[in-house]
């Protein structure tokens, strides 16, 4: 009878358990929880290069995206972190804010023509005009700050762990969370997002790879490898790839890299 009670007992905690991970219409059981043969396995990709842009080499890039013919970029480092607009074909930075010191940036957003930088472990937020770079407000986030994006839903944001979280854009309060999994196991290490035609792209940190993931379901749809693509070039060891920007109108994806001299517009192909 002990034993019945024990199982009886153990399923409803199981039960609550599931239910207590449920945030919204995302579900935050543990993905190592979910059947491996669930999920087919994740395609294997690589890159052509298309075309090369100078970039700053002093640029520390966290985070990237492409608007109306204009890169801009959030950049880290204790001292030297920035938000900058960029033009595209010769690397020049068009305009720049400083942030204070005790600050190191980290990923960037665009909201209805306001600019959204989050932070890596004040769990502060920013927010800018997006012509004038004026600050307009701050805003407050729990745990750190990797990558950010948006959708039609909102903001995804990024802590290097395989949960990616939704914030509401004018509250910045969560909304919902994504738990990324690889095969069923827990996809670790998503840094740097973009969202590209109904995905959400990850720089997986410290690796030169980017994935793919169906925000819906948290599965990774495709692992891209970029070996190789800075050649012969000798670097820091901590100028990993790292920002991932979208062209829409004309569907061209650039890829660049903390202190990379070089940006790259490539094309994903099978590997």
């Amino acid at each position: 009878m002990r034993r019945r009670q024990f199982l009886t007992m153990a399923a409803g905690l199981a039960a609550r358990a599931v239910t207590a991970g449920c945030f919204g219409t995302t579900f935050l059981a543990p993905p190592v929880l979910h059947a491996r043969q669930d999920f087919p396995a994740p395609r294997q990709e690589t890159y052509r290069v298309i075309n090369t842009y100078p970039h700053d080499p002093k640029a520390f890039t966290q985070g990237l995206f492409f608007h109306e013919g204009r890169l801009y970029e959030s950049t880290g480092g204790w001292g030297s972190s920035s938000l900058r607009k960029v033009e595209l074909e010769t690397g020049r930075v068009l305009r720049i804010h400083h942030l204070p010191a005790r600050y190191f940036g980290e990923g960037l957003a665009l909201w209805q023509n306001r600019l959204i930088q989050v932070t890596w472990k004040s769990g502060t937020g920013f927010v800018y005009d997006l012509e004038t770079f004026e600050q307009l407000e701050t805003f407050s986030y729990p745990g750190e700050g990797w990558g950010l994006t948006q959708d039609d839903q909102g903001l995804i944001l990024s802590d290097g762990s395989n949960i990616l979280r939704r914030l509401d854009p004018t509250t910045f309060q969560e909304t919902g969370r994504i738990a990324v999994h690889y095969e069923g196991r827990p996809m670790r290490g998503l840094n740097e997002l973009e969202y590209i035609e109904g995905e959400v792209w990850a720089k997986v940190f410290p690796t030169e790879d980017m994935v793919r993931i169906d925000p819906q379901t948290g599965h990774v749809l495709s692992r891209v490898v970029l070996t190789g693509i800075l050649g012969p070039r000798r670097l820091p060891h901590d100028a990993v790839p790292n920002g991932i920007a979208y062209d829409a109108a004309t569907q061209r994806i650039f890829v660049t890299g903390k202190l990379w001299p070089v940006l790259f517009e490539i094309r994903v192909i099978p590997r």
